[in-house]
């Protein structure tokens, strides 16, 4: 039996293809992710000589462009030494004489042909020398969409966060007012999951983690976010990543690998093959349920799947053959079971003498 679900994605705006990998098929569709109305963050110190950067301003056309960390070659991320600074001094761009701290305006984009993000934005600047706890010392952060900071001259790391969508760039901060655009080069995706096209999920509950495709040194994936809702819009780098739905609490797990584009929403139904089962210990068929019973659900392999205690204990478990096994009172009674997805029923278990075996004999 195959762990792995389909995947459906309905298209808004252009279907790219069709590729069936591995039992996944994969109807990629994407749609342009709006920008987002809010008011713009600023701090009550007065404004810079110059105004607002144009966002309409080609990113590729400006001077001194943000340091993307990512774009560097393999050195020391941090230092425990100043980098250098060189103020520059312009006309009309300058602080009155006297002044000891710099302005830096900061904008940030999903792509660099979007429009600058007004809300949804955190903003933390770090300095890059570490403290004396050996840490980097948060310097200023900011919530919203674009910021304002007023910062010593010297070496800064700034990392932007819109949502689980991050960027480190560094910058170096003089006496003057520097105004920067950060491209995050994120998109987003929206997670669902049901029985068929036809038939929605409706008992137990249905949660996504989502994963990096890279192993750490464990040879785990890296969590990227978890115990995602359906519905749920995850804002994330561009990349692909690997995501698990998990329906109820026991076998119902499938998993699929899901492309994230920059300034897209990717949207994404994953497909179990589960239904909702519920165990009952009776006397006579469809009798009252007896009480104070303990259960084990094994597996054709004699696995245990899932164990309970109680008079009614539900489950939702994957399509396939099980075993159930009954304690109550010392004794052991026992029953296979079939589950076709989207089947929904009660599994009763007859406590009759000519089943019952002693717990000890099965011990």
């Amino acid at each position: 039996m195959s762990k792995f679900g389909i995947v459906r994605r309905s298209c808004k705006t252009a279907v790219i293809g069709l590729a069936v990998i591995a039992g996944l098929v994969f109807a990629p569709a994407t749609v342009d992710l709006p920008g987002f109305t809010g008011e713009a963050h600023a701090q009550t110190a007065p404004m810079p000589p110059r105004a607002k950067p144009d966002p309409n301003t080609p990113s590729a056309a400006q001077e001194n462009p943000i340091e993307n960390l990512l774009d560097r070659e393999p050195e020391p991320l941090f230092s425990d030494a100043l980098v250098p600074y060189a103020p520059t001094q312009l006309p009309g761009d300058a602080f009155p004489a006297g002044t000891k701290q710099g302005a830096l305006y900061l904008m940030a984009k999903l792509t660099r042909d979007s429009k600058p993000l007004e809300n949804g934005l955190i903003w933390r600047i770090y300095s890059e020398t570490t403290n004396e706890d050996g840490r980097l010392e948060l310097v200023a952060t900011s919530r919203g969409g674009d910021a304002e900071f007023r910062l010593d001259p010297g070496a800064y790391l700034i990392h932007t966060a819109y949502g689980h969508a991050t960027a480190t760039n560094r910058i170096v901060i003089g006496r003057d007012v520097m105004s920067k655009m950060v491209i995050l080069n994120a998109g987003g995706v929206k997670l669902d999951a049901m029985l068929t096209q036809d038939l929605p999920i409706k008992n137990g509950s249905v949660e996504f983690d989502i994963y990096g495709t890279e192993y750490n040194e464990r040879g785990e994936r890296n969590l990227v976010a978890q115990d995602i809702k359906p519905g749920t819009i995850v804002r994330l780098n561009s990349d692909t990543y690997h995501v698990v739905s998990r329906y109820g609490g026991a076998n119902a797990v499938v998993r699929a690998d899901i492309q994230v584009l920059p300034g897209k929403l990717t949207e994404a139904t994953m497909y179990h093959q589960a239904a909702d089962i519920t165990l009952k210990l009776v006397n006579d068929p469809g009798g009252e349920a007896i009480a104070n019973t303990s259960w084990s659900v094994l597996s054709p392999g004699g696995d245990v799947v899932v164990e309970a205690n109680g008079a009614f204990p539900a489950f939702v478990l994957s399509a396939g053959e099980y075993e159930v096994v009954a304690r109550n009172n010392g004794k052991l009674f026992q029953r296979k079971f079939k589950v076709a997805s989207g089947d929904d029923k009660e599994v009763e278990v007859l406590a009759n003498a000519s089943d019952a075996a002693p717990a000890s004999m099965t011990q």
